[in-house]
Order: structure tokens, then sequence, then C-alpha cells
């Protein structure tokens, strides 16, 4: 396939899945980037006993089988902290943070190349409307160090735009007059909102900044609600809450961090071993302690986060009641959930989300009646418990549910072609 513009593509780089489209012929067209798949997983497997570098769910398989190796994920959620430009220890040395997103978007371009039958050289990158909540020097080091990454993986022309843009400009394309939109994003990472003005004639416009009345986003996604869920879920079996002999609870650390996607990796480390095998005395039940131990000595705590994941998707697909098991770490052991439980466990965090798009509204001077409708895109936006909030919230407006993994992607395409 070869088009004028195939050399320009957008990529929706995600916290947990990331996807690559481009425009022919006027449309924008999903890439298939993993098999026949058109989003990969955001994960980057380390492989030491072949001493090659693997991507997406070929990554996470290879991890999960037990090959010895390094799997990174959540990479985005790093974008602004200090450890971007920290070195971690893979097979062929020590790389930095900036260095594996390098890696991940050079496979992206790769992948592309074959579909496309030349390397893209332009590219928009999709960017959150807060990398970083309330701080924007560490905000504006996020995007410097995404735009750094993105030319070493050999993009020669980086651009970016705001993820929930992409998702209206996705949106326009099947829109037959004028309308007023809340564009509604929740990723792996982010929940971001945008007030536009979308409309089939003003697609046809480069310049778009008069149609974008309001954006709003807050540092709170998917990986955040699956962490909530495994905290109270499966955590307290290896010790969260536990109050030990001498009527004080267990030093919560390890299990935050055991329930972060980014941050599991860490835990691997002998040094953190060390600190997780002295937590003992704090123990009164010290099989609790020994199931702690077996996840961290065996690496299982990817294995966890990625079950507790399909457990709420579960649960939500089904409103009905889900479970893990759990005997691979001791006989019996079993982990569940109600729907019930998870919009307990959820309330809090959905409201904030909720609430931040009521404030995109009134950023833009409206009223919720005075919406067409409300957009949804990103995986995270097809939990139940968060559509019956938004249902509940913005009571009358239409929910119409895009293209969950790919509307950014095809959004980001529509922007490239006009770079």
């Amino acid at each position: 396939m070869h088009d004028r513009t195939a050399s320009a593509i957008g990529i929706d780089f995600g916290t947990s899945n990331s996807a690559v489209a481009c425009v022919v012929d006027g449309t924008a067209r999903l890439l298939p980037i993993e098999g026949s798949a058109t989003t990969l997983p955001t994960a980057v497997f380390f492989n030491a006993e072949d001493r090659k570098t693997h991507f997406g769910r070929e990554a996470i398989a290879l991890y999960l089988a037990g090959t010895e190796g390094r799997l990174m994920r959540s990479l985005k959620s790093l974008l602004g902290s200090a450890l971007m430009q920290e070195q971690t220890a893979i097979y062929d040395g020590l790389v930095s943070f900036e260095d594996i997103i390098a890696r991940f978007l050079h496979e992206l371009g790769t992948r592309a190349e074959r579909e496309l039958g030349q390397r893209p050289e332009r590219v928009v990158i999709g960017r959150p409307v807060h990398f970083v909540d309330d701080d924007s020097k560490r905000d504006q080091r996020a995007e410097q160090s995404l735009r750094h990454a993105a030319r070493a993986a050999g993009f020669r022309d980086v651009a970016f735009q705001l993820e929930p843009i992409a998702a209206a400009f996705d949106y326009e394309q099947r829109v037959t007059k004028e309308s007023l939109i809340l564009i509604v994003d929740i990723g792996g990472g982010t929940s971001d909102f945008t007030v536009v003005r979308v409309g089939p004639e003003r697609a046809a416009h480069a310049e778009r900044d008069d149609d974008v009345l309001a954006t709003t986003g807050v540092h709170i996604g998917g990986t955040d609600f699956d962490q909530r869920l495994n905290l109270d879920r499966v955590m307290p079996l290896f010790g969260f809450r536990h109050t030990g002999a001498q009527g004080r609870e267990v030093p919560s650390k390890v299990f935050f961090e055991l329930s972060s996607w980014h941050l599991i990796n860490w835990l691997y480390a002998p040094k953190a071993v060390r600190q997780a095998q002295e937590l003992r005395t704090n123990y009164g039940d010290t099989r609790l302690h020994n199931r702690l131990m077996l996840v961290l000595e065996e690496r299982y705590g990817h294995r966890l986060a990625s079950e507790v994941e399909q457990m709420k998707i579960d649960s939500s697909v089904t409103d009905a009641p889900a479970s893990i098991d759990l005997s691979y770490i001791e006989a019996t052991l079993a982990a569940s959930m109600s729907p019930a439980d998870m919009a307990q466990q959820l309330a809090p965090l959905l409201d904030n989300v909720v609430a931040c798009a009521h404030a995109c509204v009134k950023r833009a001077g409206l009223r919720s009646s005075d919406l067409d409708a409300v957009y949804l895109t990103g995986g995270s936006s097809a939990l139940r418990p968060f559509q019956q909030a938004l249902r509940k919230s913005f009571a009358g407006v239409p929910l119409v549910e895009g293209d969950l993994f790919g509307g950014v992607a095809a959004g980001l395409a529509c922007a490239a072609r006009f770079r």
C-alpha cells in the first residue's frame, strides 16, 4: 500500500495498549501491528535466554511462561518522573527508561513500515491533557522525554496532539451535522476530557483551535482501578492490612508497589526481597508472609496484576462475580469479586473522574444539557460502574461508544495528514 500521506502516521502510545494509524484515500485506517490485531500491549520483554527483545502479547506470554528476563509495562507512567533517566539492567547491559520507550516506538515504526511499504518519518503522538497533575515543569519534561524517544526511534518530524482531541477528530468522521461533544477518554493512566465542536464542514480545516472549547484531565485510569481492586481483593492474602502480634499493621509499601504495574520489577531486586523478608516479625500469621515471599521469589507479581485486570473485565462484562485461581501460590487459594465489590471500591476514583468531566463542561461555559453527545474512547471507558456513573451524572445526554482502543490513533492520523 503506497500513498502520499502514508509516510505520516498517528501513534497512540498508551499506558496499557498502543495503536498506529494512517490516512489512506482520505480515510483514517488502523494498521495491524501484531498479527491481525490493531493494538499492541505496551509491553517489552528483555529475554535473557535468547538475548532478544520481544514486544506486546508475545512479551507478556514469554514472561508468564517463566522465560528468564525482564518484563516492562506501563512505561508511559514513568514519563515526567525522575526514573526516566535512570538505568536498569537487561541482557545486554544498562539502558535508560527513555531508551526502552524509544525501542518500543521504533518497533511500532518497523511494524508500520511492513504495512505501508515505506518507513514513516512523520508522526503525531497522542499525549494526555496532563502527564503529571499540577506540575507544569514535570509535564513539559514528560513531553520532552517522549519527543527524544521518538526521534531516537527514527522519526524525523515529531508532533503531539491531546488524546481527547484526537478522539474528537475520529468521532467527527461519522457525524452528519455540526454537534457539541464531550469527549471522554479513559486510558490506562489518565482520564481526559474535551468539549469540542465537530461537523462535516469543520473536518476539512487544518486549524481547529477555535473548535476546542475546553480540556481537562486527571491522572486516574485503568491501572489505578486495577491497583485499588488488587489491594482490596488480593493483597490481604499476603498481609495487606494484617495486624501482627504487636498490634500494628504490616507496613503497606510493598503491597502498593506489588499492585502497581510499573513498580513490580523493583520488588524482584535482591535488596527489595531482603526488605520483604525482614517484614516477617510484623506478621501474626506467618502463612501470609510465606505467600508474599513466594510471589516475590517466583516473580508472580505481573501475573497477579494481569489476573486482577482480567477479573475486573470479566465482572464488568458479565455483571456477575468473577474469581482468580491462586492455587499456584497455595493449594485452594483464590480471590473473588462481585460487581458490588467493584462498584464500592472504585466509587471514590470514579467520583473524581466524573467531577473532572463536569469541570470540562463548566470550563466551556456550558451545561450538560447543551451537549449533543458524550463520546467514549479508551479501554477503561467500557467499565460498567464508570458508564453507570456517567449516565447518572449526564442524564439525558446520549452516550456513544467509539472504537475504544483505536479511536485516538485514527484521530492522530487525521491530524498527521495536515503536517
